[in-house]
């Protein structure tokens, strides 16, 4: 039985009572040295299921209640490390992985991990067609065409065979970081199946992995629960007990930290973050991902299917104004859609506010005194910000637009269904360490037919749409010399400056989280897969 399942409920119910008791006492009291409490929003924490769960928040979570085949080094994204999978080799025609498993892991149930069950939760992703299923379905995984290409060869060996060129180290790098490649235990699953969804419905609450910490409770808005799964294969985790809280208030997650009711913070405004800075009793550690905040406007609107509109808005962004006051401990300045300290990535071209310039562009496309657009954007920090300072320098050539905060789903659910004309977001891939998850997520737009509904391809959403672009993108994923196929990505991102892309970045994602001094050895992972199973208190 796994460990979620053995707690009686009274018991669980009085466990998390007991460590949300912890934070809610009014007088300053440290948390127990055996475990972590973590304070962040838990809005956007929607569903556990590694087929359909999408988010950086949740990638925490399913790294410490499952294992990977492999984990990448969070010092360096470029060095793959064994996990689940104790070797690999890549095909020398780049055309399959094979990855021998270890011995000896076992589920938090008891049972044996094997390459069936490897093989049968990448399936189930594809088979379940959900949000996750994306990055396989990029490299041309299907359905169909899933258990004839991943196969088990025996208890300890997963073949993976490439439907189309590609480059395999994207495919290793998915199964380090992607919430996809979670390991699931078959069984435990597959017992809770009702009406064909392979246990969809029962995983969005509840989970069935091998890793450090088992899910004892999750409350949703409220809290989470994870004890420590004596039977781990790499031997117990640290500390006992992980406990997370929902706080979505900025200031009240600095008052709790600097009290010592939560031992890490995440998720705080910049002022917080900033004020924190002086506090003897606690750490900031920024952590740089792949993602960029960004200005997107949608093609289907005939003003922005102007490549001089677009010319205009790129020359309305206050960038240095944006950087300098509003993404301090969210952000670096950076505005190509390939991620900073890659290869590929060229230097920033160096675009700024040039008012004069952007109302000679809309008077030349017809539009002298401007025109009247929306702005849609998270109601969060720093969303809303950069869609306020960009409401303020549209205005100084005569447009006018109104911002309109919302939800993920309403925001994001605009974009899905092109129905939009500004959006101030954030996002374009990053989670590999290489320039195709950046144009894959950013650029690249195979069909841009409204039928084809390629909702995750942002490239789609804005409608923006180069034929030689996505030649030049599908052509250097398969490029076998490196330096050709460096050379390859750096023209993708000259052309689509020139060809004045729909989506505009601004800042690189930094991620910034405050650390009591009494918690060693967390380190923040780039790619959000952030271990907890060496973390441990004074």
């Amino acid at each position: 039985m796994s460990a979620f399942k053995t707690c009686k409920p009274i018991m669980r119910a009085a466990a998390l009572a007991a460590a949300l008791a912890l934070s809610a006492a009014p007088a300053p009291a440290a948390t127990p040295r055996d475990q972590l409490v973590i304070g962040m929003n838990m809005n956007n924490l929607l569903s556990l299921d590694p087929a359909g769960a999408t988010g950086n928040d949740v990638l925490g979570v399913v790294a410490n209640l499952y294992d990977y085949l492999v984990e990448l080094d969070p010092h360096d994204l470029s060095q793959v490390k064994p996990a689940l999978a104790e070797r690999w080799e890549i095909a020398p025609d780049n055309g399959s992985l094979t990855l021998t498993l270890r011995e000896g892991v076992r589920f938090q149930s008891g049972r044996p991990l094997t390459a069936a069950d490897a093989a049968w939760s990448l399936h189930r992703v594809l088979k379940l067609n959900l949000a996750m299923a994306s990055p396989w379905k990029s490299y041309g995984f299907s359905a169909a065409n899933a258990q004839r290409l991943i196969q088990a060869v025996d208890e300890r060996t997963l073949r993976i065979a490439l439907p189309e060129p590609t480059d395999p180290k994207m495919v290793l790098y998915t199964l380090g970081t992607s919430v996809s490649a979670a390991i699931l235990d078959r069984q435990a699953v597959m017992a809770h199946e009702k009406n064909g969804d392979m246990g969809a419905a029962w995983l969005l609450t509840h989970a069935a992995g091998s890793g450090p910490y088992a899910l004892t409770e999750w409350r949703a808005k409220d809290a989470m629960l994870l004890d420590r799964h004596d039977g781990y294969w790499r031997g117990p985790a640290k500390l006992r007990r992980v406990v997370m809280r929902h706080v979505p208030e900025s200031l009240s997650l600095r008052f709790m930290i600097s009290r010592g009711d939560v031992d890490l913070a995440a998720g705080m405004a910049g002022p917080d973050i900033e004020a924190l800075k002086h506090d003897a009793a606690v750490e900031v550690q920024p952590v740089l991902r792949g993602t960029s905040y960004y200005v997107a406007v949608s093609m289907k609107d005939p003003k922005f299917a102007d490549k001089r509109v677009r010319l205009a808005l790129r020359s309305l962004i206050d960038y240095e104004g944006i950087n300098k006051a509003i993404m301090p401990h969210y952000g670096v300045a950076h505005q190509r859609p390939v991620m900073i300290g890659l290869a590929a990535t060229l230097p920033d071209p160096g675009y700024r506010l040039d008012v004069a310039a952007a109302k000679k562009l809309l008077a030349a496309a017809g539009y002298p005194n401007g025109f009247s657009t929306n702005i849609k954007v998270l109601s969060d920090p720093p969303m809303i910000n950069i869609a306020t300072a960009l409401q303020a320098t549209l205005a100084l050539a005569g447009i006018q637009a109104s911002v309109q905060s919302g939800t993920g789903n309403q925001v994001y659910g605009a974009m899905r269904d092109r129905k939009f004309e500004i959006v101030v977001g954030r996002g374009g891939g990053g989670v590999e360490p290489h320039p195709h998850a950046n144009l894959r997520a950013l650029v690249y737009n195979p069909d841009n037919r409204d039928a084809a509904k390629l909702t995750n391809f942002q490239g789609w959403r804005t409608s923006f749409h180069s034929p030689e672009i996505n030649r030049l993108i599908e052509q250097a994923v398969r490029e076998r010399d490196p330096l050709a196929q460096t050379a390859m990505y750096r023209q993708v991102q000259q052309l689509y400056d020139a060809e004045v892309g729909a989506i505009q970045p601004i800042s690189q994602m930094l991620e910034t989280v405050v650390l009591s001094k009494r918690v060693h050895g967390y380190v923040g992972h780039p790619s959000a897969t952030t271990h907890l199973r060496g973390v441990y208190k004074d």
